[in-house]
């Protein structure tokens, strides 16, 4: 199981995808205004725009909610006007990790990035540092109860998924960014529900913690990730998922 994987799993487990719904919502309703601003509100003619619909859909956001975050992405309706960037470094470790940021204050933005990594044995790095080792990819976890392999194999393969693996309670589904949508909405057609569904960077090599310096980047990445202004976390961070599934 890939580090993307362990972790994924980790914070399902913890109860940190459902109590952090609201979150998620705010993270998917800022890309949805952002793909909007920036290539117009048609989905059929902008793909960032359609594959954060696909994202919402994919986290039962209500149709009201996907259509406001376009709506005040296009200046139908008033919003705030976010900035997009992206920060890399290093956790404890060497682990590899990559920030992405929407945000309407970059001042602040930075300094509580700053403070996370500073806090839990990481640094801040230089543009490119570790960008190099991250490919895009959409992302598809199913729960083993919801589909036997060999269905899921040919709902998702005819859909245009590259690659199905066991990831011990869950299949991992991974399709080029440009399918995710395609393979999600044939899941849906076939009654199979995806426990969770994004796209995501993936690495191409792992970094393996154990001990205090595994549960100091968890703690790490939790810091990250409840910042307002985060939207992505990625890292290379691969660690012994019974020692760390109770860490705090």
């Amino acid at each position: 199981m890939s580090g993307h994987s362990k972790w994924a799993t980790i914070k399902h487990k913890k109860g940190a995808l459902d109590a952090k719904r609201g979150k998620i919502f705010t993270r998917l309703i800022k890309e949805i205004t952002v793909a909007a601003k920036a290539g117009g509100g048609d989905a059929d003619g902008n793909p960032r725009l359609r594959t954060a619909i696909a994202a919402a859909k994919a986290e039962n956001m209500p149709a009201d909610n996907i259509k406001r975050a376009i709506q005040r992405g296009t200046g139908e309706l008033e919003g705030v006007s976010y900035e997009e960037i992206t920060y890399e470094g290093y956790g404890p470790g060497g682990v590899a990790i990559i920030v992405e940021v929407l945000t309407d204050n970059k001042n602040r933005a930075v300094s509580e990035i700053r403070h996370a990594f500073s806090k839990n044995g990481g640094n801040l790095g230089a543009e490119g540092a570790v960008a190099w080792m991250f490919t895009k990819k959409g992302v598809i976890s199913v729960a083993k109860s919801a589909a036997s392999e060999d269905k899921l194999t040919e709902i998702v393969l005819d859909a245009g998924a590259e690659d199905l693996s066991d990831q011990g309670e869950s299949w991992e589904v991974v399709t080029d960014p440009k399918d995710f949508e395609a393979v999600t909405e044939a899941l849906k057609k076939a009654k199979v529900e995806p426990e969770t569904a994004e796209v995501t960077k993936i690495a191409s090599t792992y970094t393996k913690l154990e001990g205090a310096q595994a549960n100091a980047m968890i703690r790490l990445l939790e810091t990250l990730e409840d910042l307002d202004d985060t939207q992505n976390v990625y890292s290379n961070f691969d660690f012994d998922e019974a020692a760390v599934a109770n860490a705090g």
